[in-house]
């Protein structure tokens, strides 16, 4: 069995120290060791109390989801916590560093808490749509209150060591946390009344029987930040049976129900396989584990913009120095502006302190000279997408870049290899897509070119997991991953307009589905004029998906830039507002170009756009561009606004059947004479296999 409990006598105090490198989990082995240790310290009548804590950075990082749905071994966390909650001599957890879901939920049943103050806490399951099922539900909001724990479980977050403290999760914060918790279960030890126990603490949960405004705020909060989530609502129904059922353990009973319905929703498969795809991701299929990787200690940007600003933010909020260049004063002193008006942004939300904020933003410089990033280990050219210019660019840099800094580009769809051809080092060149705005996205393609080495592309992945993104490897390929898959999802909600839909029902429809935002509220969020304007610039002709695109901006309808797009919008607002001014232009457009105009459902809609993903996808990994489906499902989730608890394109593929996916893409290529709907060799080939894509 996984994991081992380390068990010491100290002073007439057990130690039990929990080692399951390298985060701790709840392994069997831990379970057995926690279980076996408490029976141990009840039989020592020289043992007075007990002491558990975790070896290393973690007390108890959770539940080992690779046990999920696997026999179990050993006693059932429910059983360990029980036998921990009955002790009849005090337990102190020792709360040495992340106590998270599981963890949290067996510091709960220990008598007292204290933390380092270097430790946080969470209950973080509704991200893997589950909820807390070990007495999370029941327990904290007992220390807490109701409104705090239902913040807590519904979000997600970590909460740090100083603000459990104040919301009464923990008890003591130490920086002498071994000694001082073994000083206080001796002192404790002294005490002739029974010790506490959470579950009996019901002063709080009295207070919220007066109101249901706890739940009301708890359902508006969970529908803003949790959009179409099931475990959601099933946390805020535990929640509500700790605060009216006045035995504790039917309110366990209860939980434990409705996390056996989360547990087998399809929501928490697609959402723990997004949890291990993000992992995968992170790995490299033929870059060896040991492969060396480069310090880096100070960063240049090229580019003060909307991207380069965004990516300098990245560096300095990680503490990493970063040097802007830029090709004059006036862009450069804007671009800064832009970068302190964000930091005085978080200030004013309470996420910097003041001084903090001029730590952070003391590590950009900026200049006008190539020669102040000699000593950088890192420079990312941020321009625009221009390759003439990327590759002068990365000829400059080359001349002045030292003897192995990496040179990486922001390029969202242009040729790596054409840009790495313009040095001497292009075995040092890599792409780093970073997706808009920079310092918020989590997503950052790594753009692997035919020469990158192996060093270069295992510097770039460990950078992007500093910079707190989730990096995903793509071959050099025309849209990489991302942007190629895009161009499928956004040519057919086009032709959807051209073909009869409106563009706000393309959009409720996907909305429904589960995007984030629909494709014409975003393309008027990008601005509809950068396509017109780069194809008149090249001569191009305008391709039929883009026709009712092309004649907005020839009526000056450019998006939120400017007020009016697909949509209008007030001064000052985002919200999109109907436009019906534009439908006779799109009838127009549509009968110029011979198409006669039909009602359209929105399962068409739906389908219609996901399935030229998947189809898409299926091609990209065919052509080894992407490592694995899981990389284009995290690619999907984290960039585009793909619901999480769909598991991402992919994974909505799997899920309704290859089978039925080819059947579909070829009923659509029937309807609408539209190639791009012939189903990818590789579906059919695992379709007929009666396979997944992996």
């Amino acid at each position: 069995m996984k994991g081992t409990v380390q068990y010491e006598v100290v002073d007439g105090v057990a130690l039990l120290r929990i080692d399951n490198p390298p985060v701790n989990p709840l392994s069997a082995g831990v379970r057995t060791g926690i279980y076996e240790s408490i029976d141990k310290l009840e039989a020592d009548d020289t043992v007075i109390a007990a002491v558990l804590t975790g070896k290393g950075r973690f007390f108890i990082a959770g539940a080992d989801i690779s046990e999920f749905g696997g026999k179990i071994q050993g006693p059932g966390l429910p059983e360990v916590l029980r036998k921990l909650e009955f002790c009849s001599k005090p337990v102190v957890a020792a709360i040495n560093g992340g106590a998270l879901g599981g963890g949290l939920e067996t510091a709960l049943c220990c008598n007292y808490r204290i933390a380092s103050s270097k430790a946080f806490v969470g209950l973080p399951e509704v991200d893997l749509g589950i909820l807390p099922g070990a007495g999370g539900t029941q327990r904290l909001p007992r220390l807490t209150g109701p409104a705090e724990a239902l913040k807590i479980m519904i979000s997600g977050r970590h909460v740090s060591a100083s603000k459990a403290f104040s919301l009464g999760i923990v008890d003591q914060i130490s920086d002498n946390l071994l000694e001082d918790a073994i000083a206080f279960a001796k002192e404790k030890a002294k005490m002739t009344d029974q010790h506490p126990m959470v579950r009996n603490f019901n002063d709080k949960i009295l207070e919220a029987r007066q109101s249901d405004q706890v739940f009301q705020e708890a359902r508006a909060f969970a529908a803003q930040k949790r959009t179409g989530q099931f475990a959601p609502e099933k946390i805020i129904q535990c929640v509500e049976a700790a605060v009216h059922i006045e035995d504790f353990d039917e309110g366990l009973q209860k939980e434990r129900a409705y996390f056996t319905e989360c547990f087998v929703h399809p929501q928490r498969t697609a959402m723990i396989h997004i949890f291990f795809g993000t992992r995968a991701a992170a790995k490299i299929a033929d870059v060896p584990k040991d492969t060396p990787i480069r310090k880096i200690q100070k960063a240049g940007v090229i580019g003060s913009g909307t991207m380069g600003g965004g990516i300098a933010m990245c560096f300095a909020n990680v503490g990493i120095p970063v040097h802007i260049i830029d090709q004059n004063e006036e862009n450069l002193q804007q671009g800064l502006s832009v970068i302190e008006s964000n930091y005085d942004q978080m200030v004013k939300r309470g996420r910097l302190k003041p001084a903090q904020k001029e730590q952070v933003f003391g590590l950009i410089s900026s200049g006008l000279d190539y020669s102040a990033l000699a000593d950088a280990d890192i420079i990312i050219e941020a321009v625009y997408e221009n390759l003439d210019l990327k590759k002068k660019i990365f000829s400059q840099l080359d001349a002045v870049a030292k003897a192995g800094a990496i040179l990486a580009s922001n390029t969202s769809a242009l040729d790596l290899d054409a840009i790495a051809a313009a040095t001497n080092r292009p075995e040092s060149v890599v792409g780093t897509h970073f997706f808009s705005p920079a310092n918020i996205m989590r997503l950052l393609e790594i753009v692997r070119g035919k020469e990158s080495s192996h060093e270069t592309m295992a510097t770039a992945m460990a950078l992007g997991k500093k910079l707190k993104k989730v990096p995903v490897v793509s071959l050099n390929a025309p849209g990489f991953i991302g942007n190629r898959m895009l161009a499928g999802y956004t040519t057919q909600a086009n032709m959807l307009v051209l073909e009869g839909a409106l563009p706000h029902q393309v959009d409720q429809a996907l909305e429904k589905f589960g995007m984030r935002m629909g494709p014409f509220r975003m393309m008027d969020l990008v601005g509809l004029d950068l396509g017109w304007r780069a194809r008149k610039l090249a001569g191009q002709s305008t391709p039929i998906y883009a026709k009712i695109s092309h004649e907005l901006c020839e009526q000056g309808r450019f998006g939120q830039k400017n007020g009016k797009g697909y949509y209008n919008y007030e001064q000052g607002s985002r919200a999109p507002k109907p436009a019906p001014e534009n439908e006779a232009l799109y009838q127009q457009v549509s009968a110029e170009h011979g198409f006669a105009r039909r009602i359209i459902s929105d399962t068409e809609i739906v389908e219609r756009c996901i399935l030229s993903l998947v189809n898409i996808g299926a091609d990209i990994l065919a052509e080894g561009v992407g490592q694995r489906a899981s990389d284009l499902d995290v690619v999907y989730i984290n960039g585009y606004g793909f619901p999480i608890w769909r598991g991402g394109p992919m994974h909505h593929a799997n899920t309704i059947g290859l089978a039925n996916v080819v059947s579909k893409l070829k009923e659509y290529r029937q309807l609408t004479g539209d190639n791009s709907f012939t189903p990818s060799k590789l579906l059919v080939k695992l379709a007929k296999e009666d396979s997944k894509l992996e």
